[in-house]
């Protein structure tokens, strides 16, 4: 194997995997941030208002949990652009610990 074969094939497997730019890492960097805020703003806006329905607030944040999660498994795990097992076995964990975190919370009756 020679130089040109080995530059060669680098050009090709970078060819075949078309990665985000820097700048798509900073944008879900800043969205992640917003999510962030908005979360941190949802437990707090709950522990002063006393609201009526905790379960909304609840479930509201577990939602974006799950989008924050996706956006990290997807773009800086880099499982967009790899075989699709790995994105499934990171789904079927994510389901399983929402699962557990779900039945966690009703077991001690947090959805009253």
């Amino acid at each position: 194997m020679n130089m040109t074969e080995t530059v060669t094939e680098t050009a090709t497997h970078e060819e075949s995997h078309d990665h985000p730019s820097d700048w798509d890492y900073v944008k879900i960097a800043l969205l992640l941030g917003a999510i962030t805020a908005v979360e941190v703003l949802t437990y707090f806006e709950s522990a002063i208002t006393v609201f009526e329905n905790n379960a909304f607030t609840i479930a509201s944040l577990i939602v974006m949990m799950v989008v924050k999660f996706y956006l990290v498994a997807m773009y800086f795990m880099h499982l967009k652009h790899d075989n699709s097992i790995f994105t499934k076995l990171f789904g079927g964990g994510l389901a399983l610990a929402t699962i557990v975190y779900i039945i966690a919370l009703s077991a001690f009756e947090f959805w009253a």
